[in-house]
């Protein structure tokens, strides 16, 4: 175990032992209040006994109150204990009761802040752990098909003389590879860079349907292969207000997440609808009729390393960071995404939604050119 972690235990462990010390304290506090009470109560009474027994002899009753201020003599030469005594005993026993109960209950709730502190720390070393795990499992197994792969047409090519388009068609396979792997890095290195807040995005007019067009353009040869057709309704005159190079790996993201659930399918359709919303805001929603997810699913779609498997389908490559990365790159940017499925098989819908910009009669800025942000493709989330 490692140090950090067995120092956290030690103490909470620790904390726990005094919790159960405090609370055994008050317990304690408050039956000695209780048994002090009780034995004043013994003394008075043994003082009232004393009294009845003088006035019994004959002793005049001012005598008796002279020797036994506490006790009061009646006309019927009666001795009870004076109410005014019998009420500061019963004040007394309240104080003190009073007084540890909040004492200890400043100790109890300090205590407990710690134990939630330390708790909390548990937890977030655990998940922190966890997430360690599936990462390692998940770039071991990603990584390592695409280099089967490459070694695979290596020793192909290296065996024998091979026509010009078989050696073209190995060449293309290992250059896919290739640039799967480097999607992959590249999207580990990017949510390394989210998390510690090292991206700076710029915030400036961006025609939303020219960048939806460039990025449509990137992927058109492959969602040709998988009998998928993509197409795009936006509005005239759509601007955001993004960093294009942030948006330009978004609209990446999301198209590569919709490719890998419609595939399992046998080939479908994905859409781009961008529309102006009330308040001015932009949406732009992303649709697919691939494999879906159930709707409980929403939230943890943009957890990292999380890959649903609703449909099968899952030899796709991925790193489960796609949309970790575009909610991230969204809430820098001002805005949101939010994902609805009516559940497996029922496809999925991705909707953006950005604050609005003025229209200029300039041309808009591309996503061209080098910028905070890689432009590799996202591996599949939600399929």
């Amino acid at each position: 175990m490692k140090a950090p972690r067995l120092f956290q235990l030690t103490a909470l462990a620790l904390v726990l032992v005094s919790a159960v010390e405090v609370g055994w304290w008050l317990l304690d506090q408050h039956r000695f209040a209780v048994d002090k009470v009780r034995e004043m109560h013994e003394v008075y009474a043994e003082q009232v006994v004393a009294a009845q027994a003088l006035l019994d002899a004959g002793t005049p009753s001012a005598r008796v109150h002279a020797l036994l201020p506490d006790v009061i003599v009646w006309k019927n030469q009666l001795a009870t204990l004076s109410p005014d005594v019998d009420r500061q005993l019963i004040a007394e026993e309240q104080r003190h009761i009073a007084q540890y109960a909040w004492e200890g209950s400043f100790f109890i709730i300090a205590l407990a802040a710690c134990i939630a502190v330390i708790a909390r720390a548990l937890r977030a070393e655990a998940r922190v752990m966890q997430e360690q795990e599936s990462f390692l499992a998940l770039v071991s197994h990603q990584f390592k098909t695409p280099l089967a792969s490459l070694q695979l047409s290596l020793e192909t090519m290296a065996m024998r003389p091979l026509s010009p388009e078989h050696q073209r068609a190995l060449i293309d396979r290992m250059l896919a590879d290739l640039a799967r792997m480097e999607s992959m890095v590249t999207q580990i290195l990017e949510s390394m860079r989210l998390d510690r807040g090292r991206i700076e995005l710029r915030s400036e007019p961006v025609d939303l349907e020219g960048a939806v067009a460039r990025v449509r353009a990137g992927f058109e040869e492959r969602a040709a292969k998988e009998r998928i057709t993509v197409s795009a309704d936006i509005e005239q005159g759509l601007q955001v207000m993004a960093d294009p190079m942030a948006l330009d790996v978004i609209l990446r993201n999301l198209l590569e997440n919709a490719l890998a659930a419609v595939t399992p399918v046998g080939g479908g359709s994905i859409s781009f609808i961008g529309r102006r919303a009330a308040g001015g805001d932009i949406e732009l929603s992303v649709r697919d009729s691939g494999v879906g997810f159930r709707p409980g699913d929403a939230a943890r779609l943009y957890q990292k390393f999380t890959r649903l498997h609703s449909g099968g389908g899952g030899g796709r490559f991925g790193t489960g960071l796609g949309l970790y990365i575009v909610k991230r790159l969204m809430q820098l940017a001002g805005g949101r995404v939010s994902a609805q499925s009516a559940g497996a098989g029922q496809g999925a819908t991705f909707v953006l939604t950005w604050p609005g910009a003025e229209p200029r009669q300039s041309a808009s800025h591309g996503a061209s050119g080098a910028g905070p942000l890689a432009q590799g493709p996202a591996g599949r989330e939600h399929s």
